[in-house]
């Protein structure tokens, strides 16, 4: 781990990565199993409940649960999951894109080689206000790393 690493990840990582997905899954399948044990409600309300349970679950397994810390210093990527922290060199790093079009802008590191994270490291940029659909500036600085890397390193 390195001291002089500088942070990419936002703050709201830990929170958006464990604390809402526990919150939200376990809050709206407490009701969801509140309202089918109970016998006033319709039919129709308890398999809505459900259903938009199951999606929710599935769309915050697949957009929350991912997410990576991720830190750098000159040469290395930093990625942790909260409970383990691997090493990248800059050079590891295919490509990179972001979704612009989820307000959290997340980033997305394409490896050359799977690691313990797997092939793709997906991360929560730092916030920026009044973005909308532009790309994020920790992309393009990104890649000017990268790129720095790769033809330091012939990577």
């Amino acid at each position: 781990m390195s001291p002089a690493a500088i942070e990419l990840s936002s703050r709201y990582t830990f929170f958006t990565k464990i604390v809402f997905p526990i919150l939200w899954i376990g809050g709206f399948g407490a009701g969801s199993m509140a309202l089918w044990a109970s016998n006033n409600a319709p039919s129709q309300i308890k398999w809505t409940f459900l259903a938009v349970w199951a999606v929710g679950s599935l769309s915050i397994r697949w957009s929350s649960v991912r997410l990576k810390r991720v830190r750098v210093d000159g040469k290395t990527f930093y990625v942790s999951n909260y409970r383990k922290e691997i090493a990248l060199p800059l050079g590891s790093v295919e490509r990179v894109s972001e979704n612009r079009w989820i307000n959290i802008h997340p980033v997305t590191l394409y490896l050359r080689r799977p690691t313990d994270f797997g092939s793709k490291i997906v991360f929560m940029p730092k916030m920026k206000m009044f973005l909308l659909w532009r790309s994020h500036p920790v992309v393009a600085e990104i890649k000017h790393m990268v790129a720095l890397a790769q033809t330091e390193g012939g990577a």
